[in-house]
């Protein structure tokens, strides 16, 4: 069986930082991280590959947030510095999305229930 389990959110203000993780049971896959504003849409924030070896970014994340992965320990990161208010949503993790198909929210199986992150201007 394959569970995705989020931790990490809170209330914090611009200009601070979080860490999100996503701990993974069941087996090694790419992961990524979604997120959905309130009132909007899920978007794509971040993916990387199983072995790590390769990331993907929005372009409305790019350059300050960071995914990584640690597969000793079954753990997905996403490292978020500097945050502002367009960031407040809940945050979800997913995995295995096929090769080329990162950025796509319906290629992946599994996902985790999400965890919130709330950024005061």
């Amino acid at each position: 069986q394959v569970h995705l389990t989020e931790s990490g959110g809170g209330l914090v203000q611009a200009g601070d930082s979080l860490r999100l993780s996503c701990v993974v049971s069941g087996g090694t896959f790419s992961m990524g991280w979604f997120r959905q504003g309130p009132g909007k849409e899920r978007e794509f924030v971040a993916a990387i590959t199983w072995s790590g070896g390769a990331t993907y970014y929005s372009d409305a994340v790019k350059g300050r947030f960071t995914i990584s992965r640690d597969n000793a320990k079954n753990t997905v990161y996403l490292q978020m510095s500097p945050l502002n208010a367009e960031d407040t949503a809940v945050y979800y993790c997913a995995g295995d999305a096929p090769v080329g198909r990162f950025k796509e929210g319906e290629s992946y199986p599994y996902w985790g229930r999400g965890t919130q992150v709330t950024v005061s201007s």
